[in-house]
C-alpha cells in the first residue's frame, strides 16, 4: 500500500469512527471506509439499479477517489459514497447509491455527512438524481445546471476530421490538456486526468500549432464513454467527438454533456439519443470558469 492510499485510509476510518458514526459491536449497521474488498458488494447495488457500471469501473473509481460504505449486521454492503478531491479546494461526488430495501432510514443522510466532513472545506459538486434533490439540498447544496445523459450506436460511421485539425493524443501533449482541463473546470484535477488518459485514447484539436482542445474516450458501462471533452466552441467540441467515433467505429456510445452545451439536438441526429438528466449541484463557493476552454463532456456523472 502507498504512503497516499494509506493516508487516505487512515483518514477515512478516523471518520468513520467518530461519535457521529460510531462503530460499535451492537451497531447493526456500520459505516466503513470504502475498500476493494466491497467492491462486489458495490457492484450488486449498481445492478439493482439498473446502473450500468462494470466492476472495473468501480474498482477505477476507487483507485482514484475514496468514500464510504454501509454494512448490515451479516457484513453486506448495503450503500456507497464515493468523492474524488481536486486540490485542496474542490471535489466531486458520486456513486451515491443505498439499497432499496434499505432506503428511507437515514442511511443516505449518514454517508453523505460523512463525506461532506471528509473533504471538508473544498467546494463540492456532483451531479444528482431527482430523489436526491431534497437530501443534497438540505445540506446546502444548490443546483447549477443539467447534465443530460445521450447513449446508443451511431446510426453511420463518422467520417474523421482532418488529421490537421485533430490528431491523436501524445505524451508531450499532457501539460497543455492539463492547462485546457484546468481553464474549463477550475479545477487542478491532474490525478484523476493523468487516469483517465492512461485508461483510454485521446485526441487533440490543434490551432495555430497549439492544442485547443481534448477528448477522452475509455471502456465504461455498456461500451464506450467519450468524455472529458474540453473545447473553446460547441463546433470545435463536436468535431472532436467525430474524431473520437471515427476511431471506435459503430460501438454504443455514452455522452454525458451539459443542457447547455448546444450538442444535445446533434448527438441525437447521428443516433445517441437522450436516456435521462442529472441535476449538478454545488455545495460551496462556486465561481464559474474563467476559459476560453470549456467543458462540453463529462468522464461521467460521478468525476464530472
Amino acid at each position: 500500500m502507498g504512503q497516499a492510499t494509506a493516508r487516505k485510509q487512515a483518514q477515512a476510518e478516523a471518520i468513520a469512527t467518530t461519535p457521529g458514526n460510531p462503530r460499535l459491536p451492537h451497531d447493526e449497521v456500520s459505516l466503513v471506509p470504502f475498500g476493494t474488498e466491497h467492491l462486489e458488494g458495490a457492484l450488486a447495488l449498481s445492478q439493482e439499479m439498473s446502473w450500468p457500471y462494470r466492476l472495473e469501473d468501480w474498482a477505477f473509481a476507487l483507485e482514484l477517489g475514496q468514500g464510504f460504505v454501509l454494512r448490515d449486521g451479516a457484513g453486506k454492503v448495503i450503500a456507497t459514497a464515493a468523492w474524488w478531491a481536486y486540490g485542496e479546494d474542490h471535489a466531486s461526488a458520486g456513486m451515491i447509491i443505498v439499497a432499496k430495501a434499505a432506503q428511507g432510514r437515514g442511511h443516505g443522510a449518514r454517508l453523505m455527512d460523512a463525506l461532506l466532513t471528509a473533504a471538508h472545506p473544498r467546494t463540492l459538486t456532483l451531479n444528482s438524481t431527482a430523489e436526491g434533490l431534497a437530501l443534497y439540498e438540505r445540506r446546502g447544496f444548490v443546483r447549477i445546471g443539467v447534465i443530460q445523459q445521450h447513449q446508443g450506436v451511431p446510426d453511420a460511421h463518422p467520417q474523421a476530421p482532418p488529421g490537421s485539425l485533430v490528431r491523436a493524443m501524445a505524451p508531450s501533449d499532457v501539460e497543455a490538456v492539463a492547462r485546457l482541463d484546468q481553464q474549463a473546470t477550475g479545477w487542478a484535477r491532474r490525478q484523476m486526468l493523468d487516469g483517465l488518459i492512461q485508461a483510454g485514447e485521446g485526441h487533440v484539436l490543434v490551432r495555430d500549432g497549439e492544442p485547443c482542445g481534448y477528448a477522452l474516450s475509455r471502456l465504461f458501462g455498456r461500451g464506450y464513454v467519450i468524455g472529458p471533452v474540453v473545447a473553446e466552441s460547441a463546433a470545435d467540441a463536436r468535431t472532436l467527438i467525430e474524431a473520437a467515433l471515427a476511431r471506435l467505429g459503430q460501438v454504443f456510445v455514452r455522452v454525458d454533456t451539459a443542457a447547455a452545451s448546444q450538442l444535445g439536438d446533434w448527438l441525437e441526429s447521428i443516433g445517441l439519443h437522450q436516456v435521462g438528466d442529472a441535476i449538478t449541484m454545488v455545495k460551496g463557493p462556486h465561481i464559474p470558469p474563467a476559459g476560453p476552454a470549456r467543458m462540453f463532456a463529462l468522464a461521467n456523472q460521478s468525476f464530472n
